[in-house]
């Protein structure tokens, strides 16, 4: 304890026995508007190139995929070693912290590299494998160039983003991500219509943004105001560490690369129906994405509170963080479903130009989310809960779960039977499916934890009762 400096002493503390209602919120807070903001100026860009036109718009839903494949790459490594980190700063091991996070960082730049060299390569058969239609491809292939060579900015600002966040520094995090998004939504329309760059204006501004905010948050590691720290000195030389963190993140890369998946299936079911249904599914899902971006947000806040009282062994209030952020995340959802549903029409017809086949499709495919935005809180917090807490299995079903198990075969399936109902009610009816098998799970690994608490305490009060405390 002598040799514990006084900055992670201080964040041990205050982790692990401040009260955790506000503790939590104080977390989560940042961590939401982050989410927002991500989530915001992803809108920004399919809003404002849905001023180009449907066939745009849709370009924009294709490029989502290539833009999860990225992010399923940095959030493997940057929750594989954000997981890890917090954990073992629980346990008070800040030398292996470090390097979960050094290693992670440098391992998600090399593969940020090796998607742009691919991506560049096979552009065209890449953005018609992600279900572009020849009048989309031109719009997808401007737009993907330039999101291609920003992906090692990407995944590296995903790790170093989701490492501030597992330490609690969740408000340093927050000022490179809401910076980099607020610059987005400044530059769009900018590009796009000012200097008459079109879609690639979009894509440009994306990237620019990204820039601020890798320079941000790698300001914080460089000026060492974090307890983590970024360096050579730190990577691990071992694959078996490596692939520790690919088994902890492994949930995360099964979360958005099955959002990838399911971005393509949705992409090239909806693509049967024409654009203006590929773009109306584009935006629904985007919207849909801001939304649950709330409760994303939340729970992020949650996971470094319950990473650190896992690895001290405060199962207890790992047990009571769980259940305060679901009964208001139950809360919240509930409220925000009910206003969207109601003003369904008027959002989808925010985004996009004045064709009335898109609204109808959409607007009927938003209510539908809107009545299973409620089963959230349970899916993806616990999903979260059990990767934080290394039950590597079951946080893996659950992430792929729900946009891949589930939603990839109702996506093909259900428009054999219904047609275009059936595209827009598999999301919804995949949320059903994955709350039915979240619920039971979540349930048991609660009352383990609650069994091991009182065993926990009693040995900790011997221990101090020996060594005279």
């Amino acid at each position: 304890m002598n040799n514990f400096p006084d900055a992670a002493q201080q964040q041990f503390i205050k982790m692990t026995q401040s009260a955790l209602r506000p503790l939590i919120l104080s977390l989560a807070f940042p961590t939401i508007c982050s989410m927002l903001i991500t989530s915001f100026y992803n809108m920004a860009d399919t809003f404002f190139v849905a001023r180009i036109g449907t066939s745009a718009a849709g370009a924009v839903g294709v490029v989502y995929s290539l833009m999860a494949i990225i992010q399923a790459i940095g959030f493997m490594f940057g929750m594989g070693a954000g997981s890890i980190a917090s954990r073992r700063l629980g346990e008070r091991k800040n030398d292996e912290a470090r390097t979960a996070t050094s290693s992670a960082f440098f391992a998600a730049l090399a593969f940020g590299l090796l998607v742009t060299t691919g991506g560049l390569i096979w552009l065209d058969p890449f953005m018609r494998l992600l279900g572009s239609t020849e009048t989309i491809l031109p719009f997808a292939r401007e737009y993907a160039r330039w999101i291609l060579l920003g992906a090692p900015l990407m995944t590296t600002s995903f790790v170093m983003n989701t490492n501030l966040r597992s330490e609690g520094k969740a408000f340093f995090a927050m000022l490179g991500i809401v910076t980099g998004g607020l610059l987005n939504v400044v530059l769009d329309p900018l590009f796009i219509f000012t200097f008459k760059m079109g879609i690639a204006g979009a894509a440009i501004a994306t990237v620019l943004s990204q820039c601020v905010s890798f320079s941000i948050l790698m300001s914080h590691f460089v000026f060492k105001r974090t307890v983590l720290r970024i360096g050579t000195r730190y990577v691990s030389r071992s694959p078996a560490f490596y692939g520790l963190i690919a088994r902890t993140g492994m949930p995360t890369l099964f979360r958005q690369g099955m959002a990838s998946l399911a971005s393509i299936a949705l992409n090239t079911s909806a693509a049967v129906y024409g654009d203006a249904a590929l773009a109306a599914m584009a935006i629904v899902m985007r919207v849909s994405m801001f939304i649950g971006s709330i409760l994303i947000g939340f729970g992020q806040g949650f996971q470094p509170v319950a990473g650190y009282n896992f690895g001290a062994r405060r199962y207890d209030r790992v047990v009571e963080a769980y259940k305060f952020c679901a009964r208001t995340g139950l809360i919240v959802l509930s409220c925000l479903a009910a206003f969207f549903f109601v003003f369904a029409p008027q959002v989808i017809a925010s985004f996009q130009n004045a064709d009335p086949r898109v609204s109808e499709i959409g607007t009927f495919a938003f209510r539908a989310h809107c009545v299973t935005l409620v089963t959230l809180p349970v899916t993806a917090l616990t999903d979260m809960l059990f990767q934080v807490t290394g039950r590597y299995k079951e946080a893996s079903f659950l992430s792929g779960a729900r946009r891949g198990f589930f939603f990839i075969p109702c996506v093909y399936i259900l428009p054999r039977f219904i047609g275009l109902t059936g595209i827009q009610i598999s999301q919804p009816v995949a949320d059903v499916l994955c709350a039915c098998f979240s619920i039971p799970l979540v349930r048991a690994y609660l009352t383990w934890m609650r069994a091991q608490t009182p065993a926990v305490r009693t040995n900790s009060t011997t221990e101090k009762r020996r060594s005279g405390e």
